[in-house]
């Protein structure tokens, strides 16, 4: 055994995947001898990312779930419960380990921390915008055996899913980004938006949340003030400009949806 392989943490990364040939290698090749165990659960790939997962055989065990699309919580919840390493790591199949947050993820194993949280920063063309939607607190290493106990789970409102674990458990953060590579450009970032934007909407009457005129006017001017002024976006340049408007429209077409659903069923 080598000795890099000797010292590897004991540790499933799980990713939920659909059709993510443009950002999944870059994702794997990022926990390549980090991770010993990956566990994807895809939901109906039809490009090459499976490809990429199978290539990953040769580095590690490969745990492959394929099943149809279950909502945001329920299917991560489903590759949560399906980790059997020692600590657990949540990926998204966008969202590349830099070099800084493998370091610090070793250090936590070794450490025998129970749980951790990283700070998520959007990448835009190469760049990480380091005002936009930050900070970005996300709970994403657990320990399975918190898991195996009921005191970890996937919680929230599709599609704003979260890991969460229960209260008096420490939850250091550290240090390094996870990169989100989510989007190439602002016009398909505004497409993805606008399909959260009604996966919410759903999520939100279900759950028996109405919208208003109101909140119809003051929501989207509200989301922009708060990239462009008290996140600072604007310090990331034309990119910040460009995520306080998507921000806002993200809200005004969540309202619009969740507005006109509660007067169809009024």
């Amino acid at each position: 055994m080598s000795e890099d392989r000797a010292h590897q943490p004991d540790l499933s990364v799980m990713i939920p995947c659909r059709n993510n040939e443009r950002t999944m290698g870059r994702v794997l090749d990022s926990v390549k001898g980090l991770a010993t165990q990956l566990v994807v659960v895809d939901s109906g790939s039809t490009d090459s990312t499976m490809d990429l997962v199978d290539a990953c055989r040769d580095w590690c065990e490969v745990v492959l779930i394929q099943t149809h699309w279950r909502g945001f919580v329920r299917t991560k919840q489903l590759a949560l419960e399906a980790c059997s390493r020692e600590y657990i790591l949540w990926l998204d199949s966008d969202e590349p380990v830099s070099g800084e947050l493998a370091s610090s993820i070793r250090g936590a194993i070794e450490r025998g921390v129970d749980a951790a949280k990283v700070n998520r920063m959007i990448e835009y063309k190469g760049k990480l915008l380091r005002h936009a939607w930050q900070p970005e607190h996300r709970l994403r290493l657990v320990r399975a055996e918190l898991v195996r106990t009921n005191r970890a789970r996937f919680a929230g409102v599709d599609p704003h899913d979260y890991l969460e674990v229960d209260r008096g458990i420490d939850v250091p953060l550290l240090e390094g980004a996870l990169i989100h590579d989510s989007f190439a450009t602002f016009a398909e970032h505004l497409s993805n938006q606008l399909r959260l934007a009604r996966a919410s909407a759903d999520a939100l009457y279900e759950a028996g949340e109405r919208s208003s005129a109101l909140k119809l006017m003051t929501s989207p001017p509200g989301a922009f003030f708060k990239q462009l002024v008290l996140k600072r976006s604007f310090r990331d340049g034309y990119a910040g400009w460009l995520a306080a408007a998507t921000s806002a429209t993200h809200a005004m077409c969540k309202h619009m949806m969740l507005y006109e659903r509660g007067h169809d069923h009024g």
